[in-house]
């Protein structure tokens, strides 16, 4: 089983990263959104075996978690399922919150809501022998000044790309942050067809420092189009080639992940 980290010290952490990030940028970034108004990405990865696990937490979180995370004010809730990279079994749910405050108050709004106690009953109350999930890991991330609020794309058939990069020191991280948030790089990814859902500083995790985005493409083939076609950009290809900017001057890895929206994903 994975080690509970309790949600205050989560954010006691959390904070230390993140002024150790914004003292480090190495670009001017003008703010736009006010810390109070970059919501807060609170990411889990429920870890299952093959199983009842995967039937009896479907039900859990389309019928008890996430109406009452509604409730409480979070989402919209996405649910995903990793089609290709690391983690399967596995669910990934991202829970957008308003600030860091609402993630404090998410247990106990769902600890004073009856309807959602009697729904998530099935999951709560399982036995030692039958735990609900092999392992719980939570991360949690906050929106980029200039990409403050997540972006819930259209249309219902959809895949998923989630991406990590991972910086050897604070201020090469922040260099990386500054390059999608104000050097122009989000913006290259809108004319490619790199369609954005969010982008978000990592506040917790193994390897700090380090930042998430999530993608969106119609399928597969429209994903491989679109990466070929920021590949060639020239705008890319001045903005990679600048001293201090290359990969191997600020990123030392990417994770990568393809991920399928379950079928009572709000995102």
């Amino acid at each position: 089983m994975a080690k509970t980290m309790d949600r205050r010290s989560m954010l006691t952490a959390a904070a230390a990263g993140g002024v150790a990030i914004s003292s480090g940028g190495a670009l001017a970034r003008p703010t736009t959104a006010t810390a109070s108004q970059r919501e807060i990405y609170e990411l889990r990865t429920y870890r299952l075996v093959n199983g009842p696990m995967r039937e009896r937490l479907d039900a859990y979180l389309r019928d008890a978690f996430i109406p009452a995370a509604r409730r409480a004010g979070c989402g919209p809730v996405g649910v995903f399922t990793v089609t290709i990279g690391p983690g399967s079994p596995s669910l990934l749910v991202l829970i957008p919150h308003a600030g860091a405050a609402d993630f404090v108050a998410l247990p106990g709004k769902l600890a004073g809501d009856a309807t959602y106690a009697k729904a998530a009953a099935p999951f709560s109350n399982t036995a030692p022998g039958e735990p609900p999930h092999a392992s719980l890991d939570i991360k949690l991330m906050r929106a980029f000044p200039h990409f403050a609020r997540l972006e819930v794309p259209g249309g219902s058939s959809r895949i998923f790309e989630l991406r990590t990069y991972f910086s050897h020191s604070d201020k090469a991280g922040a260099t990386k942050i500054d390059m999608f948030d104000t050097g122009g790089e989000i913006e290259i990814f809108r004319r490619a067809g790199l369609a954005p859902v969010f982008f978000a500083q990592d506040l917790t995790g193994e390897r700090l420092p380090s930042l998430t985005y999530m993608l969106t493409f119609t399928d597969m083939a429209a994903r491989e189009r679109a990466w070929r076609t920021f590949g060639a950009d020239p705008a890319w290809k001045r903005l990679i080639t600048t001293p201090g900017l290359t990969d191997p001057d600020i990123t030392t890895g990417i994770d990568n992940r393809i991920l399928s929206p379950t079928p009572y994903s709000q995102i």
